[in-house]
């Protein structure tokens, strides 16, 4: 098999479907990226990346690409702050001799940037929201909402947890892991959340209490990334009322919801320079498996979705890049490959996936606070 002769197409332009754009083409792959948004310079949101040695920074390595990496990564995000829902400090990176720099962090922005900018040009299709896909001799005829079609040989989904690419591989669904996150990003935060920002000093700080959580990140760009966690019912977000695009809504339900906590974690909401968005946070079963197709796999959250309480989403995605790649670039049968790929991607996932709902649970019950400063005194 000679895999510059086939027409590979990656759809979603995130960590993981890039980091496999860039590895196959160093190969000689004919790769293309299907990306929905609108051109490279859309907004990227979401908390700051922390990249793990054995994973994304094993990738980046492969790519040649961490001299890029260190130059545009946080030094200090990765300093971390555990904290009480009643402000109090318990685990203090910035007083204490204790480093993150084996898992430094970057902005999603210029890890994207530092991707894009080692591919080809015109890898990326921009504006190409995946509609649907059917077979067309021994290969996939792609059509997206632009009404454009395009034809690949084979195609990978890294169209992240909610993949319309998935269901053409499996119609195994993801089950609710009982939390419910609130995501929010304050803008110009030393201006709009000046205690909070002061608090972080750059890094990141990780609050627990009342079988709650308070997750927040300091981003490059001077913005504030932040989650909540909470205990709540499947359907919460279409149920309890609460009109999310009203910050006002918002920062009542938060008021309530979260009274408990000292005043400090209510400058999160004082300020009209951010966005919100709910989150219910989804998992698939550990054991979960389908059969390989000749022509057909999936990457990163697409295959493996799982809460965000143990930091592998990213660094997950982009270990399926490499791994995948270095299949695809060296075996002589496709399929052979593909299902290479994906039994190695299930025993990690299934690892993964009970940490992370271990966690989950663990952070959002009445131990939660101890629950997480045992877990890091381990570790150091």
């Amino acid at each position: 098999m000679n895999i510059k002769d086939k027409k590979i197409a990656i759809v979603g332009g995130g960590p993981g479907g890039l980091t496999l754009a860039r590895l196959l083409q160093q190969g000689g792959g004919n790769v293309t990226v299907y990306e929905r948004d609108i051109n490279k310079d859309a907004r990227v949101q979401g908390a700051n990346l922390d990249l793990h040695e054995e994973s994304g920074l094993a990738a980046l390595k492969k790519a040649n690409l961490l001299d890029a990496f260190y130059a545009n990564y946080l030094p200090d995000a990765g300093k971390l702050r555990i904290m009480d829902n009643n402000g109090n400090i318990h685990i203090d990176d910035h007083a204490e001799a204790y480093g993150a720099e084996h898992r430094p962090e970057i902005d999603r922005g210029p890890l994207r940037k530092i991707l894009l900018e080692s591919l080809q040009p015109n890898t990326v299709v921009w504006d190409s929201q995946f509609v649907s896909m059917e077979k067309e001799n021994d290969g996939w005829n792609l059509l997206f909402k632009n009404e454009k079609e395009y034809y690949a040989d084979i195609v990978i989904g890294a169209d992240g947890a909610n993949s319309k690419i998935r269901p053409y591989l499996s119609d195994i669904k993801p089950v609710y892991s009982g939390v419910t996150i609130i995501e929010g990003n304050i803008y110009d935060a030393e201006k709009n959340a000046p205690s909070i920002f002061k608090l972080l000093k750059g890094g990141k700080i990780f609050a627990f209490g009342n079988e709650q959580s308070i997750i927040l990140s300091t981003k490059g760009d001077g913005s504030i990334a932040f989650y909540t966690g909470e205990k709540v019912n499947t359907n919460w977000v279409k149920e309890c009322g609460i009109n999310f695009e009203n910050l006002a809504d918002v920062k009542k339900w938060f008021e309530t919801n979260f009274s408990n906590w000292d005043s400090i974690y209510h400058e999160l909401f004082a300020t009209s320079k951010m966005t919100i968005v709910p989150r219910p946070l989804y998992h698939y079963h550990s054991d979960q498996h389908w059969s390989t197709q000749s022509n057909l796999t999936i990457i990163g959250d697409a295959a493996h979705r799982m809460p965000p309480y143990a930091g592998e989403g990213v660094n997950m995605a982009m270990l399926d890049a490499l791994e995948l790649s270095e299949g695809l670039l060296h075996a002589e049968n496709i399929k052979s490959a593909l299902e290479n790929y994906e039994t190695r991607m299930f025993e990690r996932a299934k690892e993964v996936t009970a940490i992370t709902m271990q966690n989950t649970v663990e952070m959002h019950g009445p131990k939660g606070l101890q629950y997480i400063l045992d877990m890091f005194v381990s570790l150091r």
